[in-house]
């Protein structure tokens, strides 16, 4: 099965999971945007916790905050609250989100004198940034960029089995050289989108 099709499966398993809860929040006060600020929240104390190492829990954590990050735009949708201000406060959230947790297991290595995988821990910062920034720039371009290998949920999703296996090293590499690869992935995109445009 191809990247494309991988990703479409996983929108539909999530939509499928997130329906019942959205049903019920639907009826209920809470906004979009209260959620995305909680999953943040709750991210902030998965950081926290793998920071410290504790990575067990840092991953059960970090799969709380990942069910806000799932239901807020679902919700959104479902309830017509879509906005401007919570697109931008929802991609505001995932960067602060993913920022935080990358520091947090770059404390944890530097406090283990594990140089090499600070180095990977940064590298997959810069590149997931860079990930999110040239899907940005597309679309004020004009144009959808949303392929690649390691978009933002199969970030999350790697660090969270890294967390919950103990293999982080490994996760946060995987992560550094997919995020890298869907970089290179994107430039190319944008190049041919507008070199077809005559740009």
């Amino acid at each position: 099965m191809c990247m494309a099709g991988l990703q479409s499966t996983r929108r539909r398993i999530g939509a499928r999971i997130a329906e019942p809860f959205v049903k019920a929040l639907s009826r209920s006060p809470i906004s979009p945007n209260a959620l995305t600020i909680t999953g943040v929240v709750v991210t902030l104390v998965a950081a926290w916790l793998a920071s410290e190492g504790r990575f067990l829990i840092s991953g059960l954590v970090l799969g709380g905050a990942s069910f806000f990050d799932l239901l807020d735009g679902a919700l959104a949708r479902a309830t017509g609250k879509t906005s401007r201000f919570g697109g931008i406060l929802d991609s505001a959230g995932d960067r602060i989100s993913e920022a935080a947790l990358l520091a947090g297991l770059s404390l944890w290595f530097a406090q283990e004198g594990n140089t090499i995988a600070m180095c990977a821990t940064y590298v997959a910062l810069i590149a997931s940034f860079l990930v999110s920034y040239l899907r940005a720039r597309g679309e004020v371009l004009g144009i959808e960029c949303t392929v690649g290998l390691c978009t933002r949920p199969e970030r999350v999703i790697v660090l969270a089995l890294g967390l919950l296996t103990g293999f982080v090293f490994v996760a946060v590499s995987v992560v550094a050289i997919g995020a890298s690869i869907t970089v290179v992935q994107r430039l190319l995109h944008l190049q041919r989108k507008l070199k077809e445009s005559g740009d």
